[in-house]
């Protein structure tokens, strides 16, 4: 069983058609604006100050606003009107199913339920594993900090799918892993299909995709990952561990990994499914 996101869920149930779930997107799209645009929006912040808010947020764990804050870019009443303008704006999915006609509330309910029983048997695959495996911890850390960087840096959220048996891995078109020496030394990577990548590395370089090709394509990809490593190391090694980080490796496929020593997860995202990769 995996969890999904729930217009992928009604789309692959046949609730909703593609047109339907891609209006809705849009809509909520349009509805939740990051806290950096509405800044500019309302004359708070020029586009370069935003970006430079943004940049800190690939290197810092924390919010926009205390970030801009923290660089004197925006006062802590302005931050509370942003905040309070934004979710004044947000939509919920379901609910905008249901304003364009697109479900009754009967059936968003009944869908909703639906949706929440698969996503809970999914959740206690990866339970079962976290709290069973030498690098449970590990995993479990990793794909909280995906879901956590993803809205920040790509504007679009990511979450936990299922548990990948390692031994029989799907089909990917391209690999970023990153080795860390340490005295437990530690292992990072994300792996997809070309439209996956070319669709993170768009979001995560702000680019259009004319502007990308495959070299460009799969350095973002190695980017990505280095931005992960840091997250993912700050959480697992002591804070006075020495280490030292590979440069990330494109030519190891999944199929190549020692299954012994890696887990791998499927994670799902609007830019498309990719899979977490874990090692020793």
């Amino acid at each position: 069983m995996a969890a999904k996101f729930f217009g992928q869920f009604l789309l692959e149930k046949g609730v909703i058609d593609a047109q339907q779930l891609l209006r809705a997107l849009e809509i909520q799209r349009i509805s939740n604006p990051a806290l950096g645009e509405l800044a500019c929006e309302k004359g708070m912040l020029t586009a370069d100050q935003a970006m430079a808010i943004n940049e800190r947020q690939r290197r810092e764990d924390k919010r926009f606003g205390d970030l801009a804050q923290s660089m004197g870019l925006l006062t802590g009443d302005e931050v509370n009107i942003l905040l309070d303008e934004q979710k004044s704006r947000r939509k919920m999915f379901g609910e905008i199913l249901v304003d364009e006609g697109f479900l009754t509330r009967d059936q968003l309910d009944a869908e909703l339920r639906s949706h929440a029983g698969e996503r809970d048997d999914a959740m206690r695959s990866l339970d079962t594993m976290v709290a069973s495996h030498k690098i449970g911890r590990r995993v479990g850390n990793s794909i909280a900090t995906c879901n956590k960087l993803f809205p920040r840096l790509m504007r679009t959220q990511c979450q936990f799918s299922a548990v990948v048996d390692a031994k029989n891995p799907p089909p990917t078109d391209a690999m970023a892993l990153v080795r860390v020496a340490a005295e437990r030394p530690l292992a990072i990577g994300i792996a997809c299909d070309r439209a996956t990548m070319h669709a993170m590395a768009q979001a995560f370089l702000s680019i259009p995709p004319e502007a990308c090709d495959e070299e460009l394509a799969l350095d973002a990809l190695g980017e990505l990952v280095n931005v992960l490593m840091g997250y993912v190391v700050k959480d697992s090694l002591p804070e006075d561990a020495t280490y030292r980080a590979s440069p990330p490796d494109f030519e190891t496929p999944v199929s190549a990994l020692d299954d012994g020593m890696h887990v791998l997860v499927s994670m799902t995202s609007q830019l498309g499914p990719f899979l977490l990769v874990l090692g020793d």
